[in-house]
């Protein structure tokens, strides 16, 4: 017996255990390396009795401790057929704390077999005291061979005897398939512990396991980091290379040591590296130190592995300490081992997920990314996990009808939990329904879980049991356990399940313990989201507070840290929120499915949260496995629908199953989305996981080295893509034959805007070939090559891809080849380092090619030869833009070879060459068959042109040859050259820059008659002297092109240009070809004025005469054109004495050139030198201008000096001067120094000087005296029309003369602040000037006293006299004071006009004054109730009013002083026998005070025109009013406008109206007016047959109304305008006014009078041919289906308004061509309309026919930068002042494009243009 039974007591039990273990010692075996991990089963000490070797193992169970013994005990129960009468006394006696813990308290301690050194720390190496040195070191390596073979046995013992669990397929531990391993190229970045560097992963050959040590160069890192997601299998590859090493294949290691960070973080104290590696994983023999030694002399021979670097948990710094070998923390030790200062040499392997790394990790160390399994690798681990072939055929059957299986088998973790789940579904399903119960990771591990139940019994409550300690090891960061931390039964449930996995830690020096954890992180997190989900524990909150979307970057450091593992727990918990999972929750939870569906709710909810926020890329991809697992269609769509247009994933690895969980959620989404890969660790077979994937637009993978494994996939993918416009493959390293493969795709793309494949280095040859492909194939429409740019731009085809696949044999038809030539292609290949051979190739590609756009070779090495070449052939290559040869090495003789090579070439526009600047530019117009359908961008195109000015013709050719170091002797070979180019259309030349000197300038006026008519030649920048640039001038006769010469010496700028070198080149255009058209392009000849700017020039009087004498035989006429900074009066006279030799000047400037104050004297006389000068200017003595009048012109002189300094002193000489001028007009002596002396003088001088136009005196410092002076200077100056004095901030002085006298003058005085004394000389010079009608003073302060008085003081024999003012204190005088000042008048008072807003008081004077009869006075008072005062004003009013005709009061108070105002207007009233016109407008007035005006009405029958509009009146008012009306023959315009009108008021009107027979305008809009007054007011107008105007707008009119009134215009023959807007008139109103028009009609406006297209028509016919219509407005109307049209025409129409009027592009068309008919057209209102791009296209071809428009408004349409570029060319060629295109679909920065290239397009939302009434 053994004694352990002895001392227990329990001999039988004992016994018992024993016999039953005897039956299965294999089972027992492998329970002891469960809990025994180092134990040696094959130990030579162990006794060869079975039965005795069973007591051993159960003895090395026992002494373990209660923990481990309990749990034995219960595995024995559970996994063994034990006797009920057994397992119960075994349970009870060993099975729990109670029946063991009394019975240990004697027991021995047993002796551990220790193979650990105790207390090992390297001492100082010494050779002891052996006598030989060569023995020791025998010795020595005689002990380090001995530990290097325990090394290789103690792995061979751990890897070598691996046994089956129960129930599983015997290949499942011994399957072993190597994942994907890439290596990648960038460097590690870890400063401050940052993410690894955009990482480019090699994609070609897989990097094997032995590929991982370069052993055979010193080159290169020995670090390496391997990094893979959870589940990809680092730590099983970290066992394997341990496995492959005991087994003798990694023979370059004579060493290995294997390390796990999970078990390290349990090491707190700090260790030597001689402690890490001899006290924590195998102790020598003997002599430690001699065995270190060792390892260091041959270190480059020893491997240490370090697994879960990313679990470390100390902290790490990345500078070296100061003493290496000294203890630290294992994170330091491993920082020295990185380093070198530690084992230097030495190999150093360390796993890790992706993320931060320590920031101790050697920037120069190798990283290696584990990429998981492809489909070969899939299904070579399903073919060694199954031992059957029909287990192997079914497993892989379902893997391939599970697109969703198979990507979850992407993870070599998922992938073994998928074939264990299939092991136990294949035999009980059939074919195809196995997969289905794996449609995602979490079910797949909850079908694992359920096999674990193969009698139908799920444990629940050990499920539960080890899901509670995965839940808190996860919350703590621990994934190691011991024995205490697991109850006995779960640990026997874990280990009879494989959930567990053992292995021995060594925690220090002879300390070693079994740990335990399990089998894999990813099964914790299930087990311990199951937890959550199913214990009655965890409620709802505490179950959200775990969905977490966890970031990638978190580095775990620091003596506080904790592991955060949870990578997968939110994905599991989403995938048990699955309705799916429902019935298994329920029976874990014993609970029903409600309560588990409260808690799938909460976990959906808190995804949907999280949905909507914005997330990075890591964290979007974690959601998106979430939702994914959850399969739930709404959560999906809510995701998918929220992802970002543009979605991101930079720098953190994706796998296949990534994308592809984003492939199933992407189906959700409607929106396209733009997928950008960034420094992505991709595997190569990930865009099989896109296949099919409709929603993505661009796609782009950047910084990622592709090989051709990735392209030959993603090219299998790509066309099932249906949306994608972009694909990216930038900065990838991309080789030759991977980028021909992809290009090779592009005609499988219908829908491909742009291939970006820049960064990826190709050869020539293969630019080449991708050249032929952009060539060839139909949708390319640019290549871009630029060193390391490739871009291809693609434009979609007009047969779709199908269509041509059922057509394939048609596809070389010659109509298709006619439409391959049709497209335009872009070619860029620059800086390619192209040579010549590679430009025979390109020519012979593109001869036969398409229309080539542009073709760009700049920074080649063509050189001569080459340029040669491709200029010979731009003539059959299509060009139709562009050639770029610019930085190809030409020199000046290849330059001439350039020049010949394309005088053949009739599409040629521009040849740019400077030599300098390596520019070698060929520009092409369009073939005429070509130049319609591109025509549009062409022109946008343009402004992209290098130097390309946009005024040359079309037919114009430009040869540029600048900064070539031409010399004279060269330009006779050049001018050969150019003899053929020069026919070919109007050449511009261009020799700036180059060296031609004085001898070349007279060569070339040699040569260039040779030449022919060019039309501008450049030489400037080539060191001409002033002889020979006055030489130049010749030119103007001797060659008949040249007519404009602009000359700037010190900047040698010199430009001879011909006639048509401006803009209206553009509008012009050519001449038709008519004998009439011969004769205006003479006249035009003769016309064109020649014209010489010569500036910065020293003009000495030699230089002048020298230069007039060359201009003498110039034919003209001229211009001249001189600055100079300083022109003395020697060198102004001797210039003003040569101007009669010059009879063809028609203008002299001098531009800024500074004169002498005696300049103004010297031109003053030229009139009398030369008097061909019409018009002398000189302003601020700088700049001055000439006019010289033609033989035939006979218009007045002009004379201005402004701003010349003139003082009093100066005016009675050149008042003189200007005597002698007989037909002098203008004059303009403003800004000069004259003050109110100077100004006196020049009044005085009038009568001598002989003006007939105008004289300006403004900004002369002039006073109250000036004006004063001017007053009594009228009367001397008989031919003065008009003067106008400011002397505000305006300062204006201005008097206008007439040739002969007239009678009428008009003066205007505006703040002249007179003084009290100046009145009464203001009145004695009104009183002198007879011929003074009217006085205008504004804001001179006059006060109410000063005014009477100069209204008393002013008399004046006969004739009128009209005095207008506008003074502040008008506004508050009131009508009774403004009265009393018109009492006060010393003539009749014909005239008073009152407006208090505008503070203005108009008088107008009758003399001489006629006395009334006094008796006549006095019985009119007698009416008059009122005060002796008032009785008083009334007595002078009837006086001074007796003549008043016209009495007008607008916008005034009549009832701030009660009716004391209205009662004197009665009594005024009474006595105007002869007034003619009453207003009352926008004014207060009370009833009484309406009913006094209305009686003082009553007695006016001579009235003519009353107005009463917009003035607030109420019944009683207005009816005494319309009683008013009465007997008011004469009447002929009345004006009740915003009277609101009504039933009994306009009852009394029309009877008044029935009697007004002469009446012309009747207003009435804005009233209140219904179908019923209509009617009445019909009846009565039908006696109105004078009437011109009728306004009825704004009121309550109805068809009913309208109809009628439509019949009573009938009889109204003479009416020119009816307004009848802003009723509800409809089409049936419209119909019967249409046939009853009155023939003079000028204006008709019916806005928003809800017509419809029926009525509009009819009206626009019933117009169409009016010779009297002017204005049309049906603003508002809804006219979608029909537009007014014109077929005859209306010649004198100028506006029309359709505003608003829903007319789109269709119905635009008609109305577009109808304005032509009408040519006085000058406003169009379109705005508020449906407008487009075709409408726009519709006007703008009009414009140029409508030369009197000058304002068309489209605000608010829909046009777009097309339609307005449409516009701006319309523009180009009319005269309109104005296109409005405020609010349309174009861009801000198009329209500032646009508005700057045509300033009329208006687009902002005020108007800026200044309008002019449209009549005048």
């Amino acid at each position: 017996m053994d004694p352990i039974g002895l001392q227990l007591g329990t001999r039988n039990l004992w016994s018992w255990l024993v016999r039953l273990l005897s039956k299965d010692p294999e089972w027992l075996n492998s329970k002891m390396k469960f809990f025994l991990p180092n134990t040696d089963l094959d130990s030579r000490n162990e006794t060869s009795d079975p039965e005795q070797r069973i007591i051993l193992q159960l003895r090395k169970l026992h002494v373990q401790g209660l923990a481990t013994w309990q749990s034995f005990i219960h595995c024995v129960c559970m996994e063994l057929e034990v006797p009920l009468d057994l397992e119960v006394p075994l349970l009870s006696t060993w099975g729990c704390d109670d029946g063991l813990t009394s019975q240990l308290g004697a027991e021995e301690k047993s002796q551990r077999e220790s193979q650990l050194h105790r207390g090992l720390k390297r001492p100082h190496q010494s050779c002891g005291s052996s006598p030989c040195r060569k023995q020791y070191r025998k010795q020595q390596l005689e002990l380090a061979k001995k530990y290097l073979q325990l090394l290789r046995t103690s792995a061979l013992q751990r890897y070598g005897s691996r046994i089956p669990g129960s129930g599983q397929p015997h290949a499942f531990h011994q399957a072993y398939v190597p994942p994907i391993l890439r290596r990648a190229t960038a460097p590690l970045d870890t400063r401050g512990g940052a993410i690894m560097g955009n990482p480019r992963v090699e994609d070609g050959t897989d990097v094997s396991i032995s590929d991982l040590f370069n052993t055979r160069t010193n080159k290169g890192p020995r670090v390496t980091i391997l990094l893979g997601k959870a589940g990809m299998g680092k730590t099983t590859l970290a066992h394997r290379l341990c496995q492959k090493w005991a087994e003798g294949q990694l023979d370059c290691f004579q060493a290995l040591f294997l390390f796990e960070f999970r078990q390290l973080n349990l090491i707190t104290r700090f260790l030597t590296l001689p402690q890490l590696l001899f006290d924590l994983y195998l102790s020598p023999e003997s002599d430690p130190d001699a065995v270190f030694q060792y390892l260091e002399d041959n270190a480059d021979q020893v491997l240490l592995i370090f697994d879960g670097l990313d679990e470390a948990l100390q902290p790490c710094s990345s500078t070296d300490p100061e003493d290496p070998d000294g203890p630290g923390p294992v994170l330091a030790l491993f920082s020295g081992l990185c380093h070198g200062t530690l084992l230097p040499g030495c190999w150093v392997l360390a796993t890790s997920r992706p993320g931060k790394l320590p920031a101790c990790l050697p920037s120069e160390a190798a990283v290696v990314h584990m990429l998981g399994f492809d489909g070969p690798r899939v299904e070579e681990y399903v073919n060694c996990f199954f031992s059957t072939q029909s287990s192997r055929e079914g497993a892989l059957g379902e893997l391939q009808t599970n697109g969703r299986l198979r990507s979850l088998c992407a993870v070599p973790a998922l992938c073994q939990v998928a074939c264990l789940c299939l092991h136990h579904l294949l035999p009980d399903h059939a074919p195809g329904q196995s997969a289905a119960l794996l449609p995602t990771m979490t079910q797949l591990y909850m079908q694992m879980v359920l096999a674990l139940s193969p009698r139908g019994h799920l444990p629940t409550t050990s499920l539960l049991g080890l899901g509670e300690v995965a839940l808190k090891s996860l919350e703590t960061g621990k994934v190691t356990f011991y024995a205490r931390d697991i109850p006995p039964p779960l640990m026997a449930f874990g280990a009879t399940h494989s959930l567990l996995t053992s292995f021995c830690i060594c925690t220090g020096p002879g300390h070693q313990q079994t740990g335990y954890a399990f089998t894999h992180f990813n099964l914790q997190e299930f087990l311990a989201a199951l937890h959550l989900m199913a214990s009655p524990k965890v409620d709802e909150d505490l179950l959200t507070q775990h969905v977490t979307l966890n970031s990638r970057w978190v580095l775990r450091t620091g003596p506080k840290a904790k592991l955060d593992l949870s990578d997968h727990l939110p994905t599991f918990l989403a995938g048990l929120a699955s309705c799916t999972c429902r019935p298994f929750l329920s029976h874990m939870a014993q609970r029903g499915e409600d309560w588990v569906g409260t808690k799938q709710a909460a976990v959906v909810q808190a995804l949907k949260k999280l949905a909507t926020r914005k997330l990075t890329g890591p964290k979007v991809v974690e959601l998106l496995h979430c939702v994914n697992e959850t399969q739930e269609p709404e959560l999906a769509s809510l995701t998918a629908q929220s992802l970002p247009y543009q979605l991101p994933f930079h720098n953190f690895s994706l796998t296949y199953t990534d994308l592809a969980v984003l492939t199933n959620i992407l189906e959700h989404r409607e929106a396209p989305i733009h997928l950008d890969f960034e420094g992505c660790t991709l595997e190569p077979h990930c865009p099989e996981a896109l296949v099919g994937c409709e929603q993505i637009e661009n796609l782009s993978f950047k910084s990622r080295k592709c090989g051709d494994a990735f392209a030959e996939v993603l090219s299998r993918s790509l066309p099932t893509m249906g949306r994608l416009q972009m694909l990216g493959f930038q900065d990838n390293q991309l080789n030759d034959q991977v980028v021909l493969n992809i290009v090779e795709v592009l005609p499988h793309l219908p829908r491909l805007r742009k291939l970006d494949l820049s960064g990826n280095n190709i050869c020539v040859s293969t630019l080449l070939c991708l050249t032929k492909v952009a060539v060839t194939c139909p949708t390319i429409s640019m290549l871009q090559a630029r060193e390391a740019d490739l871009i291809f731009l693609l434009s979609p085809p007009k047969e779709t891809t199908a269509e041509l696949q059922r057509a394939p044999d048609l596809q070389e038809s010659d109509g298709q080849r006619k439409e391959a030539q049709s497209r335009s292609l872009t070619l860029r290949l620059q800086k390619c380092q192209l040579q010549v051979h590679d430009a025979e190739t390109l020519i012979a590609l593109l001869r036969e090619g398409p229309h080539l756009e542009e073709v760009d070779l700049s920074g080649n090495q063509l050189e001569d030869e080459g340029c040669r070449l491709m200029a010979e052939a731009v003539s059959q290559l299509h060009i139709t833009r562009k050639l770029d040869l610019s930085d190809n090495g030409l020199s000046v003789a290849g330059v001439h070879c350039v020049l010949r090579a394309v005088h053949a070439c009739w599409t040629l526009t521009d040849l740019h060459i400077s030599l300098l600047h390596k520019t070698v530019v060929f520009m092409f117009a369009q073939d005429p068959e070509q130049q319609e359908g591109s025509q549009n961008r062409a022109a946008f195109l343009d402004s992209l042109m290098l130097q390309m000015p946009s005024e040359l013709p079309l037919s114009s050719r430009r040869m540029r040859l600048t900064h070539c170091g031409l010399q004279a002797k060269h330009l006779e070979q050049l001018c050969k050259a150019l003899g053929g180019s020069c026919h070919l259309g109007h050449l511009h030349l261009d020799f700036s820059g180059n060296a031609l000197g004085d001898e070349g300038a007279a060569r070339l006026a040699q040569l260039l008659p040779g030449l022919g008519a060019l039309q501008s030649l450049n030489l400037s920048e080539n060191g001409l002297s002033l002889d020979a640039v006055l030489g130049l001038a010749r030119c103007f006769s001797t060659l008949q092109w040249v007519f404009h010469l602009d000359i700037s010496f010190e900047r040698q700028r010199i430009l001879l240009r011909g006639e048509k070198t401006g803009r209206g080149i553009w509008t012009t255009g050519s001449l038709p070809d008519l004998p009439a058209a011969a004769e205006l392009s003479g006249f035009r000849w003769r016309c064109t004025p020649r014209s010489l700017c010569l500036t910065e020039c020293p003009l000495e009087p030699l230089t002048l005469t020298r230069l007039c004498a060359t201009l003498e035989v110039c034919p003209g006429p001229l211009e001249i054109q001189l600055s100079c900074e300083v022109l003395s009066d020697k060198s102004l006279e001797t210039l003003l004495h040569c101007l009669p030799q010059l009879p063809q000047l028609s203008l002299l400037q001098l531009s800024q050139t500074a004169l002498s104050p005696r300049s103004p004297f010297l031109l003053a006389d030229i009139f009398s030198l030369c008097p061909r000068v019409k018009k002398v200017d000189l302003r601020s003595l700088h700049h001055s201008t000439l006019h010289f009048r033609s033989n035939e012109e006979q218009e007045g002189v002009c004379c201005g000096f402004t701003g010349c300094s003139l003082s009093q002193e100066h005016v009675e000489s050149l008042c003189w001067l200007l005597s002698k001028c007989e037909d002098l007009s203008q004059v303009d002596l403003s800004v000069n120094l004259l003050g109110d002396g100077g100004i006196r003088s020049v009044l005085e001088c009038l009568p001598r000087v002989p003006i007939s136009g105008s004289l300006d005196l403004s900004h002369n410092n002039a006073s109250q005296e000036s004006a004063l002076c001017l007053v009594e200077t009228l009367s001397s100056c008989p031919r003065v029309q008009e003067a106008s004095v400011n002397l505000g901030s305006k300062q204006s002085f201005q008097i206008h003369f007439s040739k002969e006298d007239q009678a009428g003058k008009t003066l205007r005085l505006s703040e002249c602040s007179f003084r009290p004394e100046h009145v009464s000389r203001l009145a004695a010079g009104l009183s002198q000037s007879l011929q003074l009608m009217e006085l205008m003073l504004t804001q001179c302060c006059l006060g109410q006293e000063q005014l009477t008085t100069l209204l008393s003081l002013v008399q004046r024999p006969a004739g009128l006299f009209s005095l207008r003012v506008q003074e502040p204190w008008v506004d508050q005088a009131g009508v009774l004071s403004l009265l009393e000042v018109c009492a006060q008048a010393s003539g009749n008072v014909t005239e008073i006009s009152i407006s208090e807003t505008q503070q203005q008081l108009h008088v107008q004077l009758e003399f001489p004054r006629q006395e009334e009869n006094p008796e006549a006075v006095a019985l009119r008072l007698a009416h008059c109730d009122l005060g002796t005062h008032h009785s008083l004003l009334v007595r002078q009013l009837m006086e001074t009013c007796a003549r008043l005709q016209q009495l007008s009061l607008s916008q005034v108070n009549l009832c701030e002083d009660g009716d004391s105002s209205s009662l004197l207007l009665r009594s005024l009233l009474l006595s105007l026998s002869e007034l003619k016109k009453f207003r009352l407008t926008s004014s207060r007035v009370s009833t009484e005070g309406l009913a006094h005006l209305a009686s003082g009405l009553g007695h006016c029958h001579h009235l003519e025109e009353l107005e009463w509009s917009n003035t607030e009146f109420d019944e009683e008012g207005t009816k005494a009013l319309m009683r008013a009306l009465e007997e008011k023959w004469m009447l002929k315009r009345l004006d009740l406008s915003h009277l609101l009108l009504n039933g009994s008021t306009l009852d009394l009107l029309t009877r008044g109206l029935s009697h007004m027979t002469l009446l012309q305008s009747l207003r009435l809009n804005r009233n209140s007016i219904g179908d019923v007054d209509c009617c009445h007011l019909s009846e009565a107008l039908r006696a109105a047959t004078s009437l011109e105007e009728l306004d009825l707008s704004a009121n309550s009119i109805s068809p009913a109304g309208g109809v009628k009134l439509a019949e009573s215009l009938a009889l109204c023959r003479c009416l020119e305008e009816l307004m009848l807007g802003c009723n509800d008139l409809g089409d049936h109103t419209a119909l019967e006014l249409a046939q009853e028009l009155p023939q003079h009609l000028r204006v008709l406006r019916l806005p928003s009078s809800h017509l419809g297209p029926k009525g509009a028509l009819s009206l626009v016919q019933a117009l169409d041919g009016s010779p009297h219509v002017e204005e049309i407005s049906l603003a508002e109307n809804n006219l979608a289906e029909g537009v007014p049209r014109f077929c005859k025409g209306l010649p004198l129409l100028r506006r029309i308004d359709l505003v608003s009027c829903k007319i789109d592009n269709q119905t635009a068309k008609l109305l577009t061509s109808s304005f032509t008919l009408c040519p006085a057209l000058e406003v169009i209102l379109l705005s508020w309309n449906l407008l487009g791009d075709e409408a726009a296209a519709e006007l703008a071809q009009v414009l140029p026919r409508m030369g009197r428009l000058k304002r068309v408004d489209l605000e608010k349409n829909q046009i777009t930068a097309r339609g307005a570029w449409l516009l701006a060319e319309g523009l180009a060629q009319s005269s309109v002042q104005v296109i409005r295109l405020w609010n349309n679909n174009i861009p801000c920065n198009v329209a500032q494009s646009l508005q700057s290239q045509e300033p009329r397009l208006d687009f902002a939302f005020f108007d800026n243009q200044p309008q002019a009434h449209w009549g005048t």
